[in-house]
């Protein structure tokens, strides 16, 4: 009686469906870009709807122009924000989420109400981290 060795999927197939542990997985890249911090905000940001990038900036306070732009051009560039653009002067672009992009703002911000949520208890364990690294 032989003991049959379990088939592993070739690389290339592991990285077509992703495997965030798979260190050459596009995914990561991709979760790098929706979980930094900006893109959690822009994400939940344009959950309530289309953004002018001024608008945007002042909604998710703290961006630099250069941080927002990236964000938004890397968001975009993996099908989650849709850049509408008016030929007009001054210049007027618009931001918007794809579907794709609704779905993984969603579950952000899941993600964001639940740390607002557990933000005392979370206060809590760091002062007693604080705390015990002083009197180490």
């Amino acid at each position: 009686m032989s003991v049959q060795q379990p088939q592993t999927q070739s690389l290339s197939a592991q990285l077509l469906r992703g495997n965030l542990f798979a260190e050459q997985c596009p995914s990561r890249e991709v979760l790098k870009h929706v979980t930094s911090r900006w893109g959690v905000l822009v994400l939940v940001a344009l959950l309530g709807g289309t953004l002018r990038f001024s608008d945007l900036r002042r909604k998710v306070s703290g961006v630099s122009e250069k941080m927002l732009a990236q964000t938004l051009q890397w968001l975009e560039g993996d099908g989650f924000v849709l850049r509408k653009s008016y030929p007009v002067v001054p210049p007027h672009v618009e931001y918007s989420l794809t579907p794709l992009g609704q779905d993984v703002g969603v579950r952000v911000q899941e993600l964001a109400d639940w740390i607002e949520h557990h933000l005392p208890s979370i206060l809590q364990a760091r002062e007693e981290m604080n705390r015990t690294d002083i009197t180490k």
